[in-house]
């Protein structure tokens, strides 16, 4: 699950490097000298909200399928520690 999530946060994060660096180095390209980094910063991450969704919807879904599976387990494991502590037979799965 860890490292699903990991690739996800990671590739998200390149995609905004990579924007800010085709925005800042494109303003520069089209002649403007006066170009703070954090105006390509600022565009970037709005641009790369809706496109990191669409591009990494297969990652998106194996990290989220990861999750669902983490969370079953932590949930069956749960529910068999209060059945244990009431003092009933844990459920056979």
């Amino acid at each position: 699950m860890v490292l699903d999530v990991l690739i996800y946060t990671v590739a998200r994060i390149l995609l905004v490097v990579v924007l800010v660096a085709a925005i800042y180095f494109g303003g520069k390209a089209l002649g403007i000298t006066e170009f703070p980094i954090v105006i390509p910063m600022l565009f970037a991450i709005v641009l790369a909200l809706p496109l990191g969704i669409w591009l990494f919807a297969p990652l998106r879904n194996r990290a989220t399928a990861s999750i669902a599976v983490f969370d079953e387990r932590r949930r069956r494991d749960k529910e068999q520690l209060r059945s244990r502590l009431r003092g009933d037979q844990p459920p056979q799965s």
